[in-house]
């Protein structure tokens, strides 16, 4: 059974997992359990036993690869802190390419032209919620049509310039109740931003790219590129780490990106150059990423320590000064 959603939010390549769940984008940690724990129930193949075996297999399968993640995703703070960032990004991203946004139900036309805003929108949620899985055929209909008054609400919010997404506190009157001789809490830590983020993915990548674990610093870079396509810094680093991987078509294609966004990458400039430099048997050194980095063995050693070849003077691992490390090839 096909679990492809295609309006809202999943739109723009974004699982809206508050849609799956049926609640508002900014609900609090207990209304958050609340609905996960009565979907379950409804789910779960021992509350299914009335219904056909067709039914309950289908049930099954909403609960393991839709509502389960979406609990795991939203339950746990880090995870929710990160994904609330990048849900308004993704506001952000719709409210500037709003012209190309096509509305297909009349809840969410209504909403876009709503006066009370955020009353309209609960209401809305909660209707479509309360029969989203009662008929599972209709249920992916339903998350596709929450996930799309998501979008509406996170664009007009964006709009007024509004923060969204932040899940509220469960009990506001603890602070007030606290005992005078109670210690200070602690300092609240900053609020993650795109930048920080970018920054994340971009570490962690070179962390993989260092142990030589190559499919996971790709990873890391196709998941910054999500929440920023038009990032340079990534598309030159996976150009780099699918030249060292032997990917030369892949690596041009980065490259290529890379400067197309930033015609000044240093990084990306040096990776075509190297793609487009012919070695001793005429062939280009793209098609083997690990000659990139062997030494001339025509090239006669300096006494000092330096080379009489183009490279440059080498590190203290063996690379060449500049960017010539970053394009070294595998070890063998």
């Amino acid at each position: 059974m096909s679990l492809k959603i295609e309006q809202g939010l999943f739109n723009l390549d974004f699982i809206d997992y508050h849609a799956i769940l049926g609640i508002p984008v900014d609900a609090d940690v207990k209304d958050i359990r609340k609905r996960y724990l009565t979907i379950a129930r409804r789910l779960h193949p021992d509350s299914c036993m009335t219904e056909n075996e067709a039914d309950r297999q289908r049930a099954a399968e909403f609960l393991s690869k839709l509502v389960n993640p979406a609990y795991e995703k939203l339950s746990q703070e880090r995870s929710y802190t990160e994904y609330c960032v990048l849900l308004r990004l993704k506001g952000q991203q719709a409210l500037k390419q709003q012209d190309t946004v096509a509305l297909t139900t009349d809840s969410s036309r209504r909403l876009a032209s709503s006066g009370d805003l955020d009353n309209s929108y609960r209401v809305s949620v909660r209707d479509l919620a309360e029969k989203q899985y009662q008929s599972l055929d209709q249920s992916l209909d339903l998350i596709g049509q929450i996930s799309e008054l998501n979008l509406v609400y996170l664009m007009r919010k964006e709009g007024r310039r509004e923060s969204v997404g932040q899940p509220k506190s469960p009990n506001p009157a603890v602070s007030a109740t606290r005992s005078p001789a109670a210690p200070p809490s602690p300092p609240t830590k900053a609020p993650l931003t795109r930048e920080s983020l970018l920054a994340s993915y971009l570490r962690r990548s070179q962390e993989f790219e260092t142990k030589q674990d190559f499919p996971r610093a790709i990873q890391e870079l196709r998941e910054a590129l999500k929440m920023e396509p038009t990032n340079s810094d990534c598309h030159s680093r996976l150009g780099v780490i699918y030249l060292k991987t032997n990917q030369a078509t892949m690596a041009k294609i980065h490259f290529n990106k890379a400067l197309e966004l930033n015609p000044q990458d240093a990084v990306a400039l040096e990776g075509k150059r190297r793609l487009e430099t012919p070695n001793s048997s005429g062939t280009t050194v793209g098609k083997s990423a690990a000659k990139v980095a062997k030494p001339d063995p025509k090239a006669k050693a300096d006494p000092k320590g330096k080379s009489n070849s183009k490279g440059g003077k080498p590190d203290s691992k063996g690379n060449g000064g500049g960017l010539f490390g970053l394009f070294g090839g595998k070890k063998k």
